[in-house]
C-alpha cells in the first residue's frame, strides 16, 4: 500500500477491497480501459488510489442501474466534461428507462404465463400435472 503523508492508507484500501468483493470484474475493467491500471508497490501488489475507488463506485452504481458496459464507458467519458450540457446523460438515462419498462413488460407477461400454468393444474399427483406436461411442450413465441 502507498503511504500518504507518512500514513498507510488502510481505510482507502479497505473500502476498495470491500467493493472488489462484489465486483470481481476488476481486471476486466482495467483491461478494457474503464479503470486505469493501478500502480504497483515494491512487493508488486496493486496500489489503488482514491480515483480508482471513485471510478469503481461509479461503475458499480451504473451497472446496478442496468447500464451496459458500453453505456458505462460513455457515462464515464461524459463525466469528464463538467462544463458540457447534461442532455447526453439525460438521453442515456431515458433509453435506460425504456429498457427497464420493456423488461417489466416481459416479466409481467412471464408472471401471467406462470399463473395460467398454475391454474391449469388441479391434479393430486405429478402424473396428472398439467404444469409438468406443459413444460415438455415448446412455448409459443412471446407476444403471439
Amino acid at each position: 500500500m502507498r503511504k500518504d503523508d507518512g500514513l498507510v492508507s488502510v481505510g482507502r484500501q479497505h473500502r476498495f477491497h470491500a467493493l472488489l468483493a462484489v465486483e470481481p470484474e476488476l481486471c476486466d475493467y482495467e483491461r478494457e480501459g474503464i479503470l486505469p491500471a493501478a500502480d504497483r508497490t515494491d512487493s508488486n501488489y496493486r496500489d489503488y488510489s482514491d480515483d480508482h475507488l471513485a471510478t469503481l463506485t461509479f461503475v458499480r452504481s451504473a451497472r446496478e442501474l442496468g447500464f451496459s458496459m458500453a453505456q458505462v464507458r460513455e457515462l464515464l467519458a461524459l463525466s469528464d466534461h463538467d462544463d458540457k450540457p447534461c442532455q447526453d446523460v439525460d438521453q442515456l438515462v431515458q433509453r435506460q428507462i425504456v429498457e427497464v419498462e420493456r423488461k417489466i413488460a416481459d416479466l409481467s407477461a412471464l408472471r401471467e404465463e406462470l399463473g395460467q400454468m398454475l391454474q391449469s393444474c388441479q391434479a393430486d399427483r405429478i402424473g396428472g400435472c398439467r404444469i409438468v406436461e406443459s413444460l415438455a411442450r415448446p412455448l409459443p413465441p412471446r407476444g403471439a
